[in-house]
């Protein structure tokens, strides 16, 4: 039974993930706490079907996740340097386009490193507690 609820609540939580990553800056959520839900994602793809199951979903080295997504974190916080700004002042570029105008900007950057480094820890632990 735990099976079947797992493969409809594990999308539904990457979900929910995704959207507290998106709305991290303006109101509670961000990088750690979709990164957290996520990781939950993929614990309950463990525990439903296995390790191999789960780094199968994940389809990425865990560690390296981790570490790309601190490159990313790091990136974005020296991008103001390189822009003549103070160390980790928030950049800002705004595309206009047919559909709407669309604003990118290094604090989102920053939360995404975040959200990789989380989740990529919290499953890299996750592997480990459950051994061989």
């Amino acid at each position: 039974m735990f099976a079947v609820a797992a493969r409809f609540l594990s999308p539904l939580f990457l979900l929910i993930s995704v959207l507290l990553l998106m709305r991290g800056h303006n109101e509670p959520g961000g990088g750690f706490a979709g990164g957290l839900v996520a990781a939950a994602a993929l614990a309950m793809q463990m525990l439903a079907f296995g390790k191999e199951e789960m780094l199968r979903a994940l389809r990425v080295d865990p560690r390296a996740l981790a570490g790309f997504g601190l490159v990313v974190s790091l990136l974005s916080a020296f991008s103001s340097l390189l822009a003549g700004k103070p160390f980790f002042t928030g950049l800002w570029w705004v595309w206009e386009s047919p559909l709407g105008v669309a604003k990118l900007g290094t604090p989102m950057l920053f939360d995404l490193g975040v959200y990789f480094v989380v989740i990529g820890i919290a499953v890299s632990l996750i592997d480990d507690l459950e051994g061989e």
